[in-house]
């Protein structure tokens, strides 16, 4: 599938992009660009965008120079953030604290996108929120679990990065167990904390964000696809999601508390 920037309304444009693993399965990856309260924008997550794309963004954001910040999500998500800070250097460029340690040549603000200083900063926009009882940055660089989630205020849309999965794609990704159904990471259970009360802790953090963000009408999801919401949907699909993770959090409940 070729890259396309999808209209959400409201003010956010999801742009679903490629990402091949091996060089042959497609999984998918994204971005997002977001108009602000205030008529400027920020992208969500980095990707570098094809001339069509840039063309697109170019129209919306007068050339560009109205694009404010570039906020990185995803600690994992470092292929196309050089490309996305040389595209727009007058962009001020936010990340975790794994992306200022992994490229630490790019013009990183101290400021980083796990802190609640950067919510408060975009309050009117957006509410972020950070996985509980799971770490942010594993050791392991398989698990991918954590990010920053994001729910921009004005389009009701999620903008999560593998904390939450929903995949729609052919053979052979059909075959994975969470093709086609919303769910959480399959790297849940090395991302919990080796602590005591962690699994509580991410199973009380998933409730409160289904019930925070209850009203959310879409979920734009890494890898590739977008889920249509209905109103009060999310708080059923995340239960349901805890339902299928709760031998996982059983499991970790049994050897360390």
């Amino acid at each position: 599938m070729s890259d396309r920037l999808v209209d959400l309304r409201e003010g956010f444009w999801s742009l679903r992009g490629s990402l091949r693993l091996g060089g042959i399965v497609d999984i998918g990856t994204q971005c997002a660009l977001v108009r602000l309260a205030s008529g400027n924008f920020v992208f969500l997550d980095s990707y570098s965008l094809t001339d069509a794309i840039r063309a697109q963004v170019d129209a919306l954001t007068d050339g560009g120079t109205k694009v404010e910040a570039i906020l990185n999500l995803h600690p994992f998500h470092t292929l196309h953030c050089e490309w996305m800070h040389s595209a727009f250097p007058q962009a001020k460029l936010y990340g975790t604290a794994r992306h200022v340690d992994h490229l630490p040549e790019l013009p990183w603000e101290t400021l980083r996108c796990e802190h609640d200083a950067l919510a408060e900063l975009y309050a009117e926009d957006f509410a972020f929120s950070v996985p509980r009882g799971v770490t942010l940055v594993s050791d392991d660089e398989s698990v991918h679990f954590s990010s920053v989630l994001a729910l921009h205020r004005a389009s009701g849309t999620v903008h999560v990065d593998d904390t939450f999965v929903y995949l729609r794609k052919g053979f052979p990704l059909s075959l994975l167990p969470f093709t086609g159904r919303f769910g959480f990471h399959p790297t849940l259970a090395k991302a919990l904390e080796p602590r005591a009360g962690a699994a509580d802790e991410f199973r009380e953090w998933a409730i409160e964000l289904g019930i925070n963000w209850a009203d959310a009408g879409c979920i734009a999801a890494a890898h590739n696809a977008l889920l249509p919401l209905d109103a009060e949907e999310l708080p059923e699909l995340i239960g349901a999601a805890l339902g299928r993770v709760k031998p996982v959090l059983d499991a970790h409940r049994a050897e360390y508390g």
